[in-house]
């Protein structure tokens, strides 16, 4: 039974857009007894009767004692400051008064989540998720746009996919699918260290059925302060409760890339046909060779590879001397599908790009059991030098 903290006294009724049955309570010291008097909830309202620092106090206290519990802010005013106070404090969502369809969908999300959370809490470590880290050493290949489609063709199969966006510094995902970045990654910078599911899910933005996203900093200055430690505990973190967590980098080896490659079950590197980006893709092989990356969980991949300018598969091949494992083509309908704010594969199932990058998701990630990762020991000693 949910329960409403909502002063009887309150003209406005909430009840009726919670759904379900609803015990209500007078203040947020009953709210406890109320939990402990019903070990299986998972879902509190906190109307707009009540303090806002002692909902925030309440929401933090309890992701630590229940941390399947998801608490929902209903506030007469909500501004950005509210939001991000919420956030760090574990609130799963923040809804204007009166909004009441708001309030159903978000009880409906913080329920989804709380069952989730419950799942993985008897989660056996075979059953998590696997990491996926989409890269290319120079920029302009493409990496945000199939990282994007990727993750939308694992969704369309029936898994449930995060799509992390560790360009720090200019994350693309949000604009690419016409997301408000209203939570990113910074708002877990107070959560690091005892980073938990229920925390991780205060920093989704859900885009559709099957697929969220974690997305980038949008504030100058806020990349420089995450460290690679919480990137690490964010992915172990998601993994556990996704099918795949699909990271989009920047073009660059920094030490939150090698983290998320630490952390993957497979690497997508991308290259387009080229004499620049098949220089740096030679380099990105070397290099993740010298870091002892098992090459089994490495597939290789050539964006446009139907581009008119004098390559073929062949020479691409012989020029990164690695065998090609999946080939999207060039179409103008990529850039436009960009600009509406909606992924080819989604959009368009049938184009021959959907239909290529499904194929590379299905041959390369859904058919094919995760491998032992090896963990790649001479990274330390390799940055250092």
């Amino acid at each position: 039974m949910t329960i409403l903290c909502h002063p009887a006294a309150r003209p406005d009724d909430l009840i009726p857009s919670i759904g379900g049955p609803v015990r209500t309570v007078d203040d947020l010291p009953s709210v406890l007894h109320a939990l402990r008097d019903d070990p299986a909830e998972d879902l509190v309202v906190v109307g707009p009767a009540a303090d806002v620092h002692d909902a925030l106090r309440f929401a933090a206290d309890l992701r630590m004692v229940r941390p399947t519990a998801g608490v929902i802010l209903v506030r007469d005013h909500v501004d950005v400051a509210l939001l991000t106070e919420a956030l760090r404090a574990g609130v799963r969502e923040v809804v204007t008064a009166g909004d009441d369809d708001a309030l159903t969908a978000a009880c409906n999300r913080s329920r989804e989540l709380s069952h989730h959370a419950r799942l993985n809490d008897g989660a056996e470590p075979s059953q998590q998720g696997k990491v996926v880290t989409v890269f290319a050493a120079k920029g302009g290949c493409g990496k945000t746009t199939i990282a994007i489609n990727l993750a939308a063709a694992l969704a369309s199969a029936g898994n449930q996919v995060c799509i992390v966006d560790l360009d720090l510094s200019f994350g693309d995902v949000a604009i690419s699918v016409q997301l408000e970045p209203v939570r990113t990654i910074s708002d877990a910078l107070p959560m690091a260290g005892h980073l938990d599911t229920t925390g991780a899910a205060s920093l989704l933005t859900s885009y559709g059925p099957g697929l969220d996203v974690l997305l980038a900093p949008v504030t100058p200055g806020d990349a420089e302060k995450i460290p690679a430690a919480l990137v690490a505990e964010l992915l172990a973190v998601l993994k556990g409760m996704y099918d795949f967590v699909v990271v989009d980098t920047p073009a660059q080896f920094s030490e939150h890339v090698l983290t998320a490659m630490d952390a993957s079950d497979h690497h997508v590197l991308l290259t387009t046909p080229d004499t620049p980006a098949m220089k740096n893709m030679r380099i990105t092989l070397d290099m993740l060779d010298l870091l002892s990356y098992s090459r089994e969980i490495r597939s290789v991949v050539v964006n446009r590879s139907d581009s008119k300018v004098g390559l073929s598969s062949s020479d691409v091949e012989r020029v990164v001397r690695s065998s090609i494992n999946g080939h999207i083509p060039s179409s103008r309908n990529v850039p436009i599908s960009i600009n509406k704010g909606t992924p080819i594969v989604i959009a368009t199932p049938t184009h021959p790009v959907s239909q290529a990058i499904t194929k590379f998701a299905h041959e390369r990630l859904l058919s094919r059991p995760a491998p032992v990762r090896a963990r790649a020991f001479a990274r330390r000693s390799a940055g250092r030098r």
